[in-house]
């Protein structure tokens, strides 16, 4: 009998049964076990006992990543030390990493929804799976390796970058799934191209974690390599790490694995619920989570709950792609700005690659410039660049209503990444 990774609760009903048990029971426990959680219900004057419905959740005090910078080494602990068996930390390059420990149930649920991921995108047995994210004290490559060992296919571990290993990986284990940022996969799709090995491979899915991808990005990447799927996969250190939710064959919407975490979409200057269907910032609290359980945590991520059941009929909730961080906001000339704005206006424009860079400048006049770099598609002549240029100002201006000067490139100049690409670059303090 084929094994199934996907949850025990079939209706709305039960799935809210489900967390409201797990919602006391995290509660209780945190309560017990961290000194920090205990006296931040006791200064809130709430004890565990007194949630009797979800609706209770909204009553709760927030967590921050300033309460995990300000816990370092162990924040949230809420288990004793001797039953941690796992540390791992965020990829942040500034200041103190935020590090979260893991009991060995902890693993095995990580592990377990992980898996699920890979069933929900429909692999099988049969699939070859190339890991190409990090490994080491961050999150990315051991989870996607222990999710693929446990649901049973094939893993390959080939890490990131390393453009020849990957290319011969392909070739030669005629990997069918890669697993990698949208930046590695756009590298990846140019590089099999530039070296005429598109027949030699049998890639058919990827699987992209770490950062958000353009509709744009997404096409080339599709069409360059002929796949069947591509899959977004988010996740974050806090909550476990990649594999909390997928979008599944339909993509219509990231399923999120709501037997193992409650989300809340809120707007991030009220903290206030937003409607269905209306951008707010992810906040989540755990339901089984023991060494550093989450009480609603403020991920800063901005995205939106899509309502209905999508067409596979899975009872688990859906949320949007991550459309950017409430702390990527760029203030220009008074005009609060988000970087998926951009974005969004450049992936549905014909003409231009999906790569861009954002540059703000502070000139002689004491006024703020910004600077839109983006790159000529390939196969379109460079005589277009002042009329694309135009076109692309012109909408930022209307739906962004901020003023850009637009920069056309040649396709391939600006630099590719493996890892997450830059987007914005501010150097207004500089002047």
């Amino acid at each position: 009998m084929k094994r199934t990774f996907m949850p025990a609760v079939k209706t709305e009903e039960e799935l809210k049964a489900l967390q409201l048990e797990g919602l006391r029971w995290t509660l209780s426990h945190a309560y017990k076990g961290s000194s920090f959680y205990r006296k931040k219900l006791d200064d809130a004057g709430i004890r565990p006992e007194d949630i009797r419905s979800l609706d209770d959740l909204s009553s709760l005090p927030f967590t921050t990543a300033e309460d995990l910078t300000e816990g370092y080494p162990y924040p949230l602990l809420s288990v004793p030390m001797e039953e941690v068996v796992r540390i791992h930390a965020s990829s942040g390059t500034t200041g103190k990493r935020k590090v979260l420990c893991y009991t060995e149930k902890d693993v095995e649920d990580w592990t377990h929804f992980f898996a699920r991921c890979y069933e929900m995108a429909e692999l099988t047995t049969r699939d070859r799976v190339q890991i190409a994210v990090g490994y080491g004290v961050w999150t990315a490559g051991i989870s996607f390796q222990m999710g693929c060992e446990a649901f049973g296919a094939m893993a390959i571990p080939a890490g990131p970058g390393n453009l020849d290993m990957q290319c011969q990986f392909l070739v030669d284990f005629q990997s069918t799934v890669m697993c990698c940022t949208a930046s590695m996969g756009l590298l990846m799709a140019e590089e099999v191209g530039r070296r005429g090995i598109g027949d030699k491979i049998s890639l058919k899915k990827m699987i992209f974690g770490s950062e958000r991808s353009s509709d744009a990005m997404r096409r080339r990447i599709k069409e360059a390599l002929h796949l069947d799927h591509l899959f977004d996969i988010p996740g974050m250190t806090e909550l476990y790490g990649p594999g909390t939710g997928l979008d599944c064959v339909h993509h219509t919407g990231i399923h999120y694995w709501a037997d193992y975490y409650i989300l809340e979409i809120l707007d991030p200057e009220t903290l206030k619920p937003v409607p269905e269907g209306e951008t707010g910032e992810m906040v989540v609290t755990t339901l089984r989570k023991e060494a550093a359980p989450l009480i609603r945590y403020r991920t800063r991520d901005l995205t939106r709950l899509l309502p209905g059941r999508c067409p596979c009929g899975s009872v688990m909730p859906r949320h949007d792609r991550l459309l950017g961080r409430s702390d990527d906001m760029i203030i220009f000339r008074a005009v609060n700005v988000y970087p998926g704005q951009v974005d969004h206006i450049l992936s549905g424009m014909e003409g231009i690659g999906s790569e861009y860079q954002i540059h703000l400048e502070r000139r002689s006049d004491g006024k703020d410039y910004m600077i839109l770099k983006v790159e000529r598609d390939q196969g379109v002549e460079k005589g277009r660049d002042r009329e694309l240029a135009r076109t692309i100002a012109s909408e930022v201006k209307n739906q962004v209503m901020v003023s850009a000067e637009v920069e056309v490139l040649d396709y391939g100049s600006l630099p590719r990444s493996e890892r997450k690409s830059k987007r914005v670059f501010d150097r207004r303090m500089e002047a």
